[in-house]
């Protein structure tokens, strides 16, 4: 597979990328928004551009779980609870993706794309519902969390973009608890899913590390400081960005 040439000034433009990426990541997840179509803007197969776009941003969900290591701290039970449900989802979902013919990849990857717009976009009113009913809930649903976990894991190391917003739906249904805590927990939860994912795509999917070692380190600080926002109130200006470059994204695929 030919792969296009990366001078300096698109180097530059993969770690505009990568900084870009985590900062949403940090916020509340969709940095593969960012990630995936500036792949695709420098030549990138679609499947190769995700596979790239996963490793490359993941230290940005590293970044962001640091950030809230004082919410996590208190959630370890939960943590290992989660675990090996989260971690099987993200083999699923990394497995699948390899076991994909790439004509099919290229076919739902618009489809993906939308998708994860969709979610993006409704964000704020999943902050809301976490955020109005957490204080009323006093049982945990222990099975559909589960379930809902299990699913957001298959699709996040599937496809990854708005996975962030996918783990605050579930866990806000789920769990009784303040926003700060479940985006905490999400962060972590996220951070499992792209680890597993990242390692899989490592030993056998078509990585271009000279797009995703520029990545890697921006996505870091990006993950950090996205997080250290979302602390306070995301931008919405940041989100209709996104949204707009997703959607354009999905156009640019659909017309092939």
């Amino acid at each position: 597979m030919l792969l296009p040439h990366l001078d300096a000034s698109r180097v530059v433009l993969t770690c505009l990328a990568g900084l870009g990426a985590g900062l949403v990541n940090g916020v509340a997840g969709g940095g593969s928004l960012v990630s995936f179509p500036a792949l695709l803007a420098l030549g990138y197969p679609a499947l190769v551009a995700n596979v790239t776009s996963t490793v490359g941003i993941w230290p940005g969900y590293l970044g962001g779980s640091a950030a809230f290591r004082a919410e996590i701290g208190a959630q370890r039970d939960r943590l290992r609870e989660l675990a090996a449900t989260v971690v099987a989802g993200g083999v699923v979902g990394g497995v699948l993706i390899l076991t994909t013919p790439t004509s099919a990849f290229q076919l739902i990857a618009p489809y993906l794309v939308l998708f994860a717009c969709g979610l993006f976009a409704i964000q704020p009113l999943v902050v809301r519902r976490v955020r109005g009913d957490g204080a009323t809930r006093s049982r945990a649903h222990r099975f559909a969390m589960h379930v809902g976990a299990f699913v957001a894991s298959v699709y996040g190391a599937y496809f990854g973009a708005g996975l962030g917003v996918v783990f605050l739906g579930v866990l806000g249904l789920s769990t009784p608890d303040t926003l700060v805590r479940v985006n905490g927990l999400r962060s972590v939860l996220s951070l499992v899913v792209n680890t597993v994912a990242a390692l899989i795509f490592v030993a056998s999917a078509p990585v271009s590390w000279a797009a995703a070692l520029p990545m890697i380190g921006t996505s870091l600080v990006g993950g950090y400081v996205g997080a250290r926002i979302a602390r306070r109130v995301p931008t919405p200006a940041l989100r209709a960005v996104v949204v707009l470059l997703g959607v354009a994204t999905s156009a640019k695929l659909l017309a092939g």
